[in-house]
């Protein structure tokens, strides 16, 4: 007694279905494409900057490099002038 062939096709079970979850997990692995634009920037290297109410910021090198010089040469008392708060 064989099941009959449309019964067969309508079926469910784990042998078909374990090849196809299998694929799908192994997609992922080969890594088509390139690498995104965000990953590449995240990797940019970070300065430590010392901001005027005497807190400490990480920025990023590259907005460093991008910024504009106000004044050049500072002296220390300036320097300290401009760290004091203004109240």
């Amino acid at each position: 007694m064989k099941n009959s062939p449309q019964k067969e096709k309508n079926t469910f079970n784990r042998r078909g279905f374990l090849p196809i979850l299998g694929l799908g997990f192994l997609v992922p692995l080969f890594g088509f494409g390139k690498p995104s634009v965000e990953v590449l920037e995240e990797i940019e290297e970070y300065q430590t900057l010392l901001r005027p109410d005497g807190t400490t910021v990480k920025v990023k090198k590259s907005v460093i490099d991008k910024s504009k010089v106000i004044e050049k040469n500072i002296s220390n008392s300036s320097l300290l002038e401009w760290l004091t708060p203004k109240n």
